[in-house]
Formats: C-alpha cells, structure tokens, sequence
C-alpha cells in the first residue's frame, strides 16, 4: 500500500450521456464541454499529471471517439492514457468494473466523475485512505441549504454510517465531490453489467470501511446548463487550481 503514488492509476468516469447538457452542448459528450478554450476534460487530465498521477483509465461510452481522438496516448500531458469504452451503458460503479482488466497491478487506485471538479490534493486522499484501512474513501465538501445534492453522513473520524438523498429541506452537510480512493477488493463487491457506485455500491459496503475526507477548495460540476454556465465565470480560477497555483 505505500507504492509511488507515480504508480498509481486514476480511473476517469466519462461516459455518460450528458442529456441534461445538451442544450448548450449538443454535439460532444459531456466531458468535452469547453471550458475557455479547452475541453473540461482536460482541466481533470492536467491536475492529476501536475501531481504527478500519468497513468490514466478513461471509461468511454457515448461519442467515445471524440475523447480518444482529442486526447490520444496522453503524451501531451506527460501522462499515458489507456480505454476501457463501454459499448452500452455501465453507470458509474458498472464502468469501474469494466475497467477491471486495466487494473491488475493497482493495490489501490483513484476514480473520478468526468463532469466534476475539485481543487485538492490527490496525494493527501490517497494517504487518508491508507492510513484508514478501509475498502474507500472519498472526498467531499460542506455545503449551505444546497437541495441538489444529497449528503454524505460521517463522523468526526471520517467514518461514512450513511447517505440522505437529495431532499427539498434545506441543508448544511457533507456532499460528494466524486473523487475516490478505492482498495483493489472493492471489485469484488462490484457486478458485471450496469450498477451505480452512489446507490448500489457505497450502501453495500459500509461495513467495509467507508471514510470521508473533507476538502476545502473550489468545487464545479457542469452537469446541467446554469453550472456550465458558471465554470465558465471560473475557467481561470479554475485552471490555476488544476495546475496547483
């Protein structure tokens, strides 16, 4: 558990459909959204090399020849890029499974959402998830009366008891940012076929150790057309954070 972190694969999710977005982006998948004048994509792939994480699994799905075209081998980013391209859809947790084969030699390793943001440190997750021992581990930021997220429900250890859906109550807790640190045996707790990290996966493995890790940097998703808008109004705060400034 304590190889390089040079060593260690990051697994990014980017093969969902992106329908809620398709009225501002119609022709590319969600992850290829520009953000400035770049991909949003490449914001994710430009954090991870700049901390030193270049060895990259890109779950595709819808349009995955768009990404595997604009991203290629990685080698523009100091990083080396392999595909696991899903020919129905997986969800979340079904695409992580998939990818298994790319995986053989990971003790532990990262995944994160394709749409999504978070400014922290991949290393400081990574080491949190080792000293736990747990089977997970995953970032998440505190939010005020926010209704579109449900809530994560951790105690002061960082141990996970629980999830709350969204609701239309008002509410102040610990949401997902989308970014994880699994041990290797979570694979085996996943099925072939389409499954859901957030409601299949995370409920079933509790007892195995769950843990939070609380980040306090700048978070943007560009899931739906108002917060695509607003990475926009972010796109240089948001470079710099990827590069770590």
């Amino acid at each position: 558990m304590n190889s390089s972190n040079k060593d260690v694969k990051a697994v990014l999710l980017v093969g969902g459909l992106g329908t809620r977005l398709r009225s501002v982006v119609p022709s590319a998948p969600k992850p290829m959204a520009a953000v400035g004048d770049r991909p949003f994509l490449e914001l994710l792939v430009r954090q991870l090399s700049c901390q030193d994480i270049r060895r990259l699994v890109l779950c595709t799905g819808y349009r995955a020849q768009q990404i595997e075209s604009a991203l290629g081998d990685g080698h523009a980013w100091d990083a080396t890029i392999e595909y696991s391209r899903e020919t129905q859809p997986l969800g979340t947790a079904g695409a992580v499974k998939f990818a298994e084969p790319l995986l053989r030699d990971c003790s532990d390793f990262l995944v994160m959402n394709g749409d999504s943001f978070m400014e922290m440190d991949f290393r400081d997750l990574l080491h949190f998830h080792r000293e736990s021992g747990g089977i997970a581990s995953m970032a998440v930021f505190r939010t005020k009366n926010e209704k579109r997220y449900g809530t994560v429900q951790a105690g002061a250890d960082g141990l996970v008891s629980g999830f709350l859906e969204k609701s239309d109550a008002d509410q102040n807790g610990l949401v997902n940012a989308g970014v994880y640190a699994f041990s290797r045996r979570i694979l085996d707790y996943i099925p072939e076929g389409a499954s859901s990290l957030e409601r299949d996966i995370f409920p079933r493995v509790l007892s195995q150790g769950v843990f939070a890790s609380e980040q306090q940097g700048v978070f943007i998703d560009i899931g739906t057309p108002d917060d695509y808008a607003r990475a926009q109004g972010l796109c240089d705060r948001l470079y710099d954070a990827a590069r770590g400034k």
